[in-house]
């Protein structure tokens, strides 16, 4: 069942101009970055050949995609999250869904991963284009699956927020709005936790860079299964609050 639920949400992204324009604007976003990076990489070549130990394309062109990336996420996952369940709540179909056997977590669930699968499609072309600067040279694999795991795990946390701001409200206005807040405070958490030594943990985008210059550590790690659970959970309370209250 979370799989047909996951499906439809999949279903229903492809099936909307809004999924397509924005994934338009974002690979063209991505790719004239990607283009910039590589220019700026291909220019500073006789600086770098006069280093003892330069730094190669992964960390001069595919760190800095794979962060952006991240920061774009930010920004769009609420969008595309909104109307997972406030949609359903607008067209009085969130009922349908309490009477159907089906479980809370299932749906909650389905949702989630529906809207994953669609962020993780974005995350692949990304690491499509960097792959193809093994044309020219090698890459550094180990640096490379340390940002696509941290990009990865970033959008399941960010799905996991914006999927629980959908549950809050009937408007899908009003939960992307939200959501966008919420990832903003959360950049700036990433910001202001530079100068508070102990905020920095409470951070995504902090664990995010930690992860992206190769750490891929189990703290980082639980760091962001526990954040996407724990949004996971308060969403299915909230449901379960709306199927009690009827």
């Amino acid at each position: 069942m979370i799989a047909t639920i996951a499906a439809k949400e999949l279903k229903m992204l492809f099936g909307s101009p809004l999924a397509w324009i924005a994934l338009g604007v974002l690979q063209g976003v991505l790719a004239w970055l990607f283009l910039n990076q590589v220019d700026a990489f291909l220019g500073l070549q006789a600086q770098l050949a006069l280093l003892a130990n330069p730094p190669g394309v992964t960390e001069m062109v595919a760190a800095p995609l794979f962060g952006a990336t991240a920061m774009l996420l930010l920004v769009v996952t609420p969008v595309f999250a909104m109307r997972l369940i406030a949609e359903e709540r607008r067209n009085h179909t969130l009922p349908l869904f309490f009477s159907a056997p089906v479980s809370l977590p299932a749906i909650v669930l389905g949702k989630f991963l529906g809207l994953w699968g669609f962020l993780c499609l974005i995350v692949t072309l990304t690491t499509l284009m960097v792959l193809s600067l093994r044309a020219g040279g090698p890459l550094d694999m180990g640096l490379l699956l340390a940002n696509l795991s941290g990009v990865v795990m970033l959008a399941a946390s960010l799905a996991a927020l914006g999927l629980y701001f959908s549950c809050l409200t009937a408007h899908p206005s009003i939960a992307a709005i939200s959501g966008i807040g919420a990832s903003l405070g959360l950049w700036l958490l990433d910001i202001v936790s530079k100068d508070l030594g102990g905020w920095h943990a409470l951070s995504l985008l902090w664990h995010f860079e930690r992860i992206s210059r190769g750490f891929l550590n189990t703290a980082d790690v639980a760091y962001f299964l526990l954040f996407t659970t724990t949004f996971l959970m308060l969403s299915v309370r909230r449901l379960d609050r709306d199927r009690v209250c009827g």
